[in-house]
C-alpha cells in the first residue's frame, strides 16, 4: 500500500482557529456562550486560550467541514472570528509565557481514516 504523501503536505494540513467575545451579561447569554465552547469542544476544538480555540485537519476539506459546523452553532450576539491556517504556518507561530519564549508541543502527523 503507498501512502500519498501530498495529503501529509505542511501545506495541506490546516489548523482552524474559533476567536470568540460573547456577552455574558444575563443567564440566557451566558448559556449561549457556554453551549457554543461546548459544541466547539464536541467537535474537537481545544482551547488554546480563553476564547480561543484550535483544531488540527488533515485536509483542507476537512478543516471546512469543521468550520461549518462552528458557523452553524454561532450564538445570536457576540463576535466570532474564524481563522484556518496552514500547519507550516501554524509551526512558525512564537509563543510567550511572560517574557520567555517557550517551544511549541510536538503535535505527530496523524492520519484520518474514515
Amino acid at each position: 500500500m503507498s501512502v500519498n504523501t501530498e495529503r501529509l503536505n505542511a501545506y495541506r494540513v490546516m489548523w482552524t482557529m474559533v476567536m470568540y467575545d460573547l456577552p455574558t451579561d444575563t443567564k440566557k447569554e451566558r448559556k449561549a456562550a457556554a453551549r457554543f465552547r461546548k459544541e466547539l469542544m464536541k467537535d474537537g476544538f481545544s482551547m488554546f486560550q480563553f476564547s480561543m480555540y484550535v483544531r488540527h485537519s488533515a485536509s483542507t476539506e476537512n478543516a471546512d467541514v469543521h468550520r461549518k459546523r462552528a458557523i452553524n452553532s454561532l450564538p445570536e450576539h457576540g463576535k466570532v472570528g474564524i481563522l484556518q491556517i496552514t500547519d507550516k504556518q501554524f509551526g512558525q507561530m512564537e509563543i510567550f509565557y511572560g517574557t520567555k519564549p517557550q517551544e511549541l508541543p510536538d503535535i505527530p502527523q496523524q492520519l484520518e481514516l474514515f
